[in-house]
């Protein structure tokens, strides 16, 4: 296919089958702790805008988290059936640590999922509070273990290596490897960022429109707030996160910078764009600065950073997708600050919600964070490359013994279900959030045969998402008389 080998096209299809699947767990981390952030404030403050702004989305949370678990299994499937060598070589590890995911985070989801999705008239309150609370948990134990085990294997550590095969000595060394806290920590807070910017997106459709209600300028505030606090902490610990990867992946971050050879005891400048061209070994168009390279990572203006010819050829990822993947990431982070910043100005000036170019740029943003987490993974994966299990396992040691005609077809038909089945997917979420919270939202309660049985997580969903002219003009309703109140 497209002259590619049997080891390239495995690569391709774990790369677009993860890329599909990430997405999805990213939201449900992020809606997850909101619901439960919100359900909290309902039984604090008895405010309806709450609870409304709780119905809501927990649909989109129950599609999304549906079409998680489904993207998921197949990732699983891939270990065995493309990558059969790696699972041999280190599945003493990753498997284990898959496992615990399994009995600690999934375990307590799917325990609780029902109550949430479905208890609300039928527990009392602070057991449906606690159902929340677990299910949201859950989902930050599901990042810990997947992190621990893809950590392990960007920084691998506590094991010993017996007749060609990783095995575990130290549990709590495999665990708490070097890289492990940064990026759990990098990965809960991409995750935050993304639910918060499509919360944003998602209200400011909805000013736009003319939908102006409580609990539609609720979702602004909250996710306005959001991008103020936690946009900056992630730069600080995006900053942590590549001092760490210079310690222990000093390739990847020679790719991330795009420098190819630098002099001992000079600094080094920051390349802010350019084209690093692998053949000729050097970066064409470059416009730099001056020393600030050396200053952002070893916080001196003197002293060098690695370069790629520092390593061997065939030791080297591949620069151009790093270079780029990264600054597309900070490119999308610092917009998320200014956003934070203009939110700030905005409510001080009391024009939050008022602002037609403001509530633009936020709609614009709404995939900011997904885009953004997306590149991130791209340059810490592609950043790991030629090895699998970083200095112990190359890439193309681990793939299982396809012929290139099989994984082509293969691909072909994830593409083609992947894009019909996830697109239907994708944009039926988008039509639920299109509508928007109503005010004074009712929850049926269901039961045996009746609406909202609790079937599946899509049985959460019960509106007809084709009423949006009736919310149109509810929307506008709740304008006019906003607007009538006001005058008077």
């Amino acid at each position: 296919m497209f002259g590619l080998d049997a080891f390239e096209l495995a690569r391709i299809q774990f790369a677009f089958t993860i890329s599909f699947h990430i997405i999805f767990p990213a939201i449900t981390i992020g809606l997850a702790s909101y619901l439960a952030v919100l359900e909290g404030l309902w039984l604090k403050t008895q405010q309806a805008v709450y609870r409304d702004l709780y119905h809501f989305w927990s649909k989109i949370f129950a599609v999304n988290f549906g079409m998680g678990v489904v993207s998921g299994l197949v990732m699983a499937y891939q270990f065995g059936t493309n990558w059969s060598r790696f699972s041999d070589f280190a599945g003493s590890v990753t498997g284990p640590l898959l496992t615990y995911e399994v009995l600690t985070a999934f375990f307590l989801e799917a325990g609780f999922l029902g109550v949430m999705l479905f208890g609300w008239t039928r527990v009392g309150r602070g057991l449906h509070f606690f159902a929340t609370v677990m299910v949201a948990i859950g989902t930050l134990l599901s990042t810990f273990w997947i992190l621990a085990s893809n950590s392990w294997m960007q920084t691998p550590q506590g094991h010993a290596i017996v007749d060609g095969r990783v095995i575990p000595v130290d549990w709590f060394a495999v665990v708490f490897n070097p890289s492990f806290p940064y990026r759990l920590t990098h990965m809960a807070i991409a995750a935050f960022l993304s639910t918060a910017f499509l919360v944003g997106a998602s209200a400011a459709w909805q000013l736009l429109r003319g939908r102006d209600n409580p609990a539609v300028r609720k979702m602004l505030s909250m996710a306005m707030w959001m991008a103020l606090f936690v946009a900056p902490i992630q730069v600080l610990v995006g900053d942590a996160h590549g001092l760490n990867t210079m310690k222990y992946q000093p390739a990847k971050i020679a790719a991330i910078e795009g420098h190819w050879e630098n002099k001992a005891g000079e600094g080094v400048p920051l390349i802010l764009f350019g084209w690093p061209d692998m053949q000729r070994e050097t970066i064409r168009f470059a416009v730099e600065i001056p020393r600030l390279g050396s200053l952002i990572l070893t916080h001196s203006l003197d002293q060098p950073i690695p370069a790629l010819k520092d390593f061997a050829p065939r030791d080297r990822p591949n620069a151009t997708i790093v270079f780029w993947s990264f600054r597309i990431m900070v490119g999308l982070g610092l917009l998320m600050i200014a956003v934070g910043l203009c939110s700030a100005w905005l409510r001080w000036r009391g024009r939050l919600y008022q602002s037609i170019l403001f509530l633009r740029f936020v709609l614009a943003m709404g995939a900011s964070g997904i885009v953004a987490l997306l590149a991130g993974w791209f340059t810490t994966e592609v950043g790991r490359q030629p090895w699998v299990v970083y200095g112990l396992l190359r890439t193309r040691e681990g793939v299982s013994n396809h012929g290139a005609l099989q994984m082509s077809v293969s691909l072909i038909i994830f593409i083609l279900v992947y894009l019909s089945v996830f697109g239907v997917g994708v944009r039926y979420l988008l039509r639920l959030i299109r509508k928007g919270p109503l005010s004074a939202e009712t929850h049926p309660s269901g039961g045996p045969g009746q609406q909202r049985s609790p079937a599946r997580p899509l049985s959460a969903v019960l509106e007809d998402i084709d009423d949006d002219a009736d919310a149109d003009i509810k929307g506008r309703n709740n304008s006019s008389d906003q607007s009538d109140e006001s005058r008077s």
